[in-house]
């Protein structure tokens, strides 16, 4: 007869987990609801208005998610910035538990197919050269000026991670190596404490960037195109990092 075993505390999902499931369901319905809205709109069955609202929802979507690692962050940073639900090649790729801010301006330009030095004459000319369609000098003009702000922001997050990573060798986690790894928990629940401080900020500044880009940038066309393209460009990555890591795993 078989046995029959319950599942232990371990094998159960962790609220972290959950909630990334769940944020990566929402993800792949969206997509399609993203996609759908596109075609109707370009076939004039959906008007600007109706796309504006599916824009907000989708965003607002974003920062109740980015709530929720901001509420998991105070209880345990650590998960965050190298989650066992993401593959290893996208946690390859994170910056701060999530995607580099200033990469949600880059993939704006790919979209658009701008690449200045090869395409300055092309899109002086007000040729459409990508799936966002053409670009105004107007909303260039915008995506530069946030390209220069975020990077900035980026590279004083930057500093501050580095400084707690450089933190975690000093006084007083060094003396407590000395005396047979002696308790440290007081001084590494301050290390956190630290640590989700700049996952809340780096999320603040991806969604800032996210707002600028589709609420006040892009047309609301453009802006469900960005929108769609980027969500499936994160469900690729899933799967190629599923992939990549399958002759792993099946060693």
């Amino acid at each position: 007869m078989a046995s029959t075993s319950t599942p232990s505390i371990s094998d159960s999902p962790t609220e972290q987990e959950c909630v990334y499931e769940t944020w990566m369901n929402l993800q792949r319905k969206e997509t399609i609801e993203l996609e759908q809205a596109a075609l109707e709109a370009k076939n004039g069955l959906k008007n600007e208005n109706q796309l504006t609202q599916l824009i907000e929802k989708t965003v607002q979507n974003f920062q109740d998610y980015a709530s929720n690692r901001s509420r998991l962050a105070r209880i345990d940073v650590s998960p965050l910035f190298a989650p066992t639900s993401c593959t290893p090649l996208e946690n390859s790729v994170r910056w701060i538990a999530g995607c580099r801010p200033s990469s949600l301006i880059r993939f704006a330009y790919v979209l658009c197919g701008i690449d200045i030095e090869s395409h300055l004459t092309e899109f002086l000319q007000g040729k459409k050269l990508g799936d966002l369609g053409e670009l105004t000098n107007k909303q260039m003009n915008m995506i530069d000026a946030l390209q220069a702000k975020t990077i900035r922001e980026e590279n004083n997050l930057s500093s501050r991670l580095a400084s707690l990573q450089e933190d975690i060798v000093d006084q007083p986690f060094a003396g407590k190596s000395k005396n047979d790894c002696e308790n440290a928990d007081e001084a590494l629940d301050e290390h956190s404490r630290h640590m989700a401080g700049v996952l809340k900020d780096a999320d603040e500044l991806r969604m800032n960037t996210l707002k600028e880009i589709v609420l006040n940038i892009l047309k609301p066309l453009q802006a469900v195109e960005y929108l769609a393209a980027a969500k499936k460009l994160k469900h690729c990555f899933k799967i190629w990092g599923q992939k990549r890591d399958q002759p792993r795993t099946n060693n």
